[in-house]
């Protein structure tokens, strides 16, 4: 099993040393939350919390993932980065590429790339993209990302993108790992078709059951070979015993937090606060295991 640690926001200053110390606990890595800007008023629901409101965000300051995925993999030596998840059909895929590509060739390959699609539509809008057919944006963004990543030659032509033939260096030494985020058929299907992994978004126990044995029927169905890391955010992750649980029904990757993603307000706990959290947790189901 490996550790990574998640919290939507805080106090930027806290970051790197906060990463210092994940790395000093035997974390595995950190998970970078994506927040572009918070639109002034919006009807759009957020699939995440019971009453679909997004309050929680508002006023939370968040540092672009892979603008921080740098800092981080320059401040430690073994962390690992995943954006959880990076917004990627809102962006363009070739300046993506060339991101984390040059993260990655930085970093000695320590980063994993968790991509998504925004279930905002402002997000689209403020950066001129359509709402519409964004499923299909999202996986020819994927395609784009993989294949400039993996060095060579590269073209593409899609519904979309138009990309005559150029290449990108430098690219990660090892093919950068693309993970999947979303609770929906068709994000599970596309983590096991274009994907390397899932991540999860939180929920129930029940909740992550059912998502994680459908997962196994896609992968039998769709991938029977494939390696495949499944990330999750789970209550579970917080005994030795629930751990064990998580990995004998597949997951590969807890992912942890001290603070609740959805709640709202400022978080006022201090750096030596979050440090400790983080101690006694690698004590009490790290070290333990």
């Amino acid at each position: 099993m490996r550790f990574h640690f998640a919290e939507a926001a805080g106090d930027p200053a806290h970051w790197l040393p906060l990463a210092r110390s994940l790395e000093e606990a035997g974390f595995t890595g950190i998970c970078l939350a994506d927040s572009l800007a918070y639109p002034a008023e919006s009807d759009a629901r957020y699939p995440y919390t019971e009453d679909g409101t997004r309050e929680f965000l508002r006023g939370k300051p968040f540092i672009e993932p892979l603008v921080l995925a740098a800092a981080v993999t320059a401040a430690t030596s073994r962390l690992e980065v995943t954006p959880f998840v990076l917004k990627l059909p809102v962006r363009p895929p070739v300046l993506v590429a060339k991101q984390a590509a040059s993260v990655a060739a930085l970093s000695g390959g320590r980063l994993s790339l968790g991509v998504g699609i925004s279930p905002w539509p402002q997000d689209f809008t403020m950066m001129g993209v359509d709402f519409e057919k964004r499923g299909k944006r999202l996986d020819e963004c994927i395609d784009i990302v993989r294949g400039l990543c993996a060095g060579g030659a590269f073209q593409f032509r899609g519904e979309f993108y138009d990309i005559p033939e150029i290449e990108m260096n430098p690219v990660p030494a090892r093919p950068l790992p693309i993970l999947i985020g979303g609770h929906s058929e068709a994000a599970l299907r596309r983590s096991v078709v274009r994907g390397d992994g899932w991540m999860s978004a939180g929920g129930s126990s029940e909740e992550l059951d059912r998502i994680l044995g459908r997962l196994g029927e896609l992968r039998r169905e769709l991938a029977p070979e494939k390696e495949f890391r499944t990330f999750a955010a789970s209550r579970e992750a917080f005994t030795v015993d629930g751990v064990r649980r998580l990995a004998d029904s597949g997951v590969t990757d807890v992912v942890v937090g001290f603070r609740g993603v959805h709640e709202s307000g400022p978080d006022e706990r201090t750096l030596d606060q979050r440090i400790e959290q983080i101690e006694k947790y690698a004590a009490a189901v790290i070290a333990a295991l």
